[in-house]
C-alpha cells in the first residue's frame, strides 16, 4: 500500500467518525435536553436498552479512532526522532485501550441488574 493511499484511509476515517460523533452527540443533547437519566439508577436503565448501549460502545470506538487519527498524524508530522515518536505513539495507543476497555466495562456492569 502506498503512502497516499494510507493517508486517505486515514482521512475518509477521521470523516465518517466525526460524523458518526456528531449526529451522537446530538442525540445525548436531545435526551439530556428532554428530561433524561436525571441519576444513577435512571442512567443505568437507559444504557441497559440495547440500542442505547451499542449505540455509545460505537460512539467510544469512534472517538477512540478520531483521537487515534489525530494524534498520530500530528506525532508523525511534527515529532521527528523515531524513538520519542514510538514512545509517544505507545503510550497513546496504551492510553486509548485502557480508556476504552473501561467504558466497555462500564456499559457491561451497566447491564447487569443491580
Amino acid at each position: 500500500m502506498s503512502r497516499q493511499a494510507s493517508g486517505l484511509k486515514a482521512w475518509v476515517l477521521q470523516r465518517i467518525t466525526a460524523i458518526y460523533l456528531g449526529l451522537y452527540l446530538i442525540y445525548l443533547l436531545i435526551h439530556a435536553a428532554t428530561g433524561g437519566s436525571s441519576n444513577y439508577d435512571a442512567w443505568r436503565a437507559w444504557v441497559a436498552q440495547p440500542t442505547v448501549s451499542i449505540g455509545l460502545l460505537l460512539f467510544v470506538v469512534a472517538l477512540l479512532l478520531h483521537a487515534w487519527v489525530g494524534i498520530r498524524d500530528v506525532l508523525i508530522d511534527y515529532v521527528h526522532p523515531l524513538g520519542i515518536r514510538v514512545l509517544l505513539l505507545s503510550l497513546f495507543a496504551t492510553g486509548f485501550i485502557a480508556s476504552g476497555l473501561w467504558v466497555v466495562q462500564a456499559i457491561f456492569l451497566a447491564r447487569i441488574p443491580g
